[in-house]
């Protein structure tokens, strides 16, 4: 039985794509009411999409990135809320960054062991439930992330809208943590280097690409070699080492770290954004 297309469907698909209502609607259609085949056929199609991202749902709140005092571990929370006049909130903030205060202290693994743990005599999970009857709307502890290395640098950006956690190999000044930091702010990579990016997507974007190539009536033979060249483009613009360095786009984040020392590593990062 054929899915049901509902002009809700059609309508969120084209906010998430920046595509046509028509194109949305037959994508929807052709894809069974699949929202990610759907986007692979708009792309197959030609057509310029965004990505479907996590990070695109739309949620207010605050997050925050802190490093322990001995520089090698840090943890990001993000605090969800409904509304920005609750996340704009002195007491709301302070109440995020006294959870982080206590993931590090604690040293803490998992969102689940930070509700747990004992936050001015309760669980963070019932210090959550209290804010949400004191504050009328629905309050979360969202995400939480922690890193492990060497050096480890954290970074807010906007009005705690983003943070970002980066390991290091070998310690690094605050200026040099600080520009990669910003580098993931802004460019959103989805891995440290090419190894790191997940085989089924590599899979799947090589699928799109063969399929854009013989649409445009290249030759079979020519397709595999194209797609490779679109990869190679992929790997450029989505992971770390690879990307241009914002500072200075004549060198790539790689060849910046090296500057900076023969041996330096990113060893990993974390990136999480409201909105």
């Amino acid at each position: 039985m054929a899915a049901t297309i509902t002009a809700a469907d059609v309508n969120k698909l084209r906010q998430q794509t920046g595509a046509g209502m028509m194109d949305c609607r037959k994508a929807l259609v052709e894809s069974d009411g699949d929202f990610e085949k759907a986007v692979d056929y708009l792309r197959k199609k030609g057509q310029k999409v965004a990505a479907l991202r996590s990070d695109r749902e739309t949620k207010e709140g605050v997050i925050i990135a802190k490093t322990a005092a001995d520089g090698k571990s840090g943890v990001v929370v993000a605090l969800g809320c409904e509304t920005d006049f609750v996340a704009k909130n002195e007491d709301f903030i302070k109440f995020a960054q006294a959870i982080v205060d206590l993931a590090i202290s604690t040293g803490v693994n998992t969102v689940e062991e930070l509700g747990a743990a004992t936050l001015d005599g309760a669980t963070v999970a019932d210090k959550v439930n209290d804010q949400v009857a004191k504050i009328g709307e629905k309050i979360t502890l969202a995400k939480f992330e922690k890193i492990t290395a060497a050096s480890v640098t954290s970074y807010i950006h906007g009005t705690y809208r983003m943070g970002v956690l980066v390991g290091f190999s070998q310690p690094v000044s605050e200026e040099v943590g600080k520009d990669v930091a910003m580098q993931i702010a802004a460019m959103n990579p989805i891995a440290v280097d090419a190894d790191g990016v997940p085989a089924e997507l590599i899979a799947r974007e090589r699928d799109i690409a063969i399929d854009q190539i013989k649409a445009e009536g290249k030759p079979a033979e020519m397709a595999e070699k194209i797609a490779q060249g679109k990869i190679n483009k992929f790997y450029k613009d989505n992971t770390l080492l690879q990307q241009a360095f914002v500072k200075d786009n004549n060198k790539s984040v790689a060849d910046y770290l090296k500057s900076v020392s023969a041996d330096l590593k990113v060893t990993g990062f974390t990136r999480i954004a409201l909105g």
